[in-house]
């Protein structure tokens, strides 16, 4: 039974000193503890509320993200667009001018076709004249080889002369 029921003066001894460790604990070593373990608390409270914080900063800048990407997006397509319609323009534009040049080539060669043609024809009637005054020189040199036929023809010329 010694050993189930305590004696009195360890019963006294034990209480004394649970009372003397317990005055100890709350006098140098409880405040300590709670202050850290409050203050432990107390970072990670901040902790939670700053990665809270910065993960709603980062959903905003994550929306800003996508809004500057769409933004980006559509100029660059409006970009390309007006680099298509510009090329299309330049494209249009040296057809226009290309045709214009082969029309005015054209008229410049019908030009000069016509006014070669033109020069050629009056070069073929001095031709033809310079030949036909040899040929008449020679038929009238082979007609009025005799005196006869010049003095005939004195005459015929001076009534045509005269008639007029």
């Amino acid at each position: 039974m010694e050993l189930i029921l305590p004696d009195m003066g360890l019963l006294i001894w034990t209480s004394i000193v649970f009372v003397l460790l317990l005055f100890i604990l709350t006098k140098f070593i409880w405040k300590p503890i709670l202050s850290s373990v409050n203050e432990r608390e107390k970072n990670i409270s901040d902790s939670l509320a700053l990665a809270e914080k910065t993960k709603a900063e980062m959903k905003e800048l994550q929306a800003q993200n996508e809004s500057l990407l769409k933004e980006a997006r559509a100029e660059r397509d409006k970009i390309v667009k007006e680099a298509h319609e510009l090329a299309a323009k330049m494209v249009d534009d040296a057809k226009t001018n290309a045709k214009s040049e082969s029309a005015k080539i054209i008229a410049s060669a019908h030009q000069a076709i016509e006014m070669e043609k033109a020069a050629a024809m009056s070069e073929l009637k001095s031709h033809v004249a310079a030949l036909s005054i040899e040929i008449a020189e020679k038929i009238v040199k082979t007609e009025l080889s005799s005196d006869d036929k010049q003095k005939a023809l004195a005459s015929k010329l001076a009534e045509d002369i005269n008639l007029n």
